[in-house]
């Protein structure tokens, strides 16, 4: 019978990546990660949305909840967009995928350019950590184990956090709430200087060391599992693999795991409910999630693959950049 189970459970998710490809096809306008969310369960969470974490507009957020709660564990999952856009409600099958495996999940928007410059936007999701710092317990969430995960932009605004703690002292977060990060295919050791379409976001920092998160590497920061698809041509793998080599030097925890014929959007999709059989990123990133709610601030990485040859996602169509 649970043989059974998992046959229905594996031709469920072949037949919603089938209806993904056919929306694919005839709604090319589209954005994936709008029909990703057509795809994903409703059931088995509560949702609420545009809760005020501050006063401006984009200073809103979305919360997950869970019909069980396996853990009092938050994530707080922060989008990319090259600090230029980008909307929390596009990223509900994030907050559907940690919902489904038991965790309260939080999707913050957060300002962006031309609207603000760095480090606004960074600030902006520490005052989202300090809403849930102060309000998450009311959900049956636990304010001190919060698990920060990021793709792309939002990966480099996660581990500024998490690296340079002057953010959340600002913010009036104590920096140790911060359990772990996973990153996904984020631009820590970048220039961004070097780079005429986001120059402009980041050029009138004070001091140009502040506008590389590898830069505030630290004994003490959390651990971090951080993920590159190797075929990743928006960010390259680099940033990944160079960041986990500076905390790992540093005397910190981290873990970078790469990913094959894997690009930029596709690893964020995996996580999406139709597509987690296609890579490990949801089930390595539980996993992490998991440790740390059993250790002490450090998490043996032993059995975590380093590198994943599965790269299924580009058969169905999902762009690999």
């Amino acid at each position: 019978m649970p043989r059974n189970r998992n046959m229905n459970a594996y031709l469920h998710q072949r037949a919603l990546r089938a209806v993904f490809v056919v929306l694919m096809l005839v709604l090319p306008a589209c954005s994936p990660l709008v029909l990703v969310n057509a795809v994903v369960p409703d059931e088995g969470f509560q949702e609420k949305t545009d809760i005020p974490y501050g006063s401006e507009p984009r200073q809103r957020l979305d919360l997950y909840k869970p019909a069980v709660l396996k853990s009092g564990t938050v994530v707080v999952f922060l989008y990319g967009g090259s600090w230029k856009r980008g909307k929390r409600s596009h990223y509900r099958f994030v907050g559907q995928a940690f919902a489904d495996r038991g965790f309260i999940t939080v999707v913050p928007d957060y300002r962006v350019y031309p609207d603000v410059e760095f480090p606004r936007f960074v600030e902006d999701a520490a005052k989202a950590v300090r809403w849930v710092q102060e309000n998450i317990k009311k959900s049956g969430g636990n304010p001190k184990r919060i698990v920060l995960i990021g793709h792309s932009a939002g990966a480099h605004i996660a581990a500024y956090l998490a690296l340079d703690t002057r953010y959340l002292d600002k913010a009036g977060v104590p920096s140790r709430s911060i359990a772990g990060v996973v990153g996904l295919a984020g631009p820590y050791a970048f220039n961004p200087l070097e780079f005429w379409t986001i120059r402009p976001i980041f050029e009138n920092a004070p001091n140009r060391k502040d506008i590389r998160p590898i830069n505030f590497v630290r004994k003490n920061a959390p651990p971090m599992l951080l993920f590159h698809g190797e075929d990743d041509t928006l960010v390259y793998p680099e940033n990944s693999q160079k960041l986990a080599k500076r905390l790992r030097q540093a005397g910190a925890n981290a873990k970078y795991v790469s990913f094959a014929e894997t690009g930029h959007l596709s690893i964020l999709l995996a996580m999406a409910k139709p597509f987690q059989d296609m890579l490990p990123v949801m089930d390595q990133a539980v996993e992490f999630i998991d440790r740390l709610e059993t250790s002490d601030g450090r998490v043996a990485f032993s059995t975590l693959e380093s590198n994943i040859t599965r790269g299924d996602v580009a058969e169905f169509g999902i762009d690999k950049r």
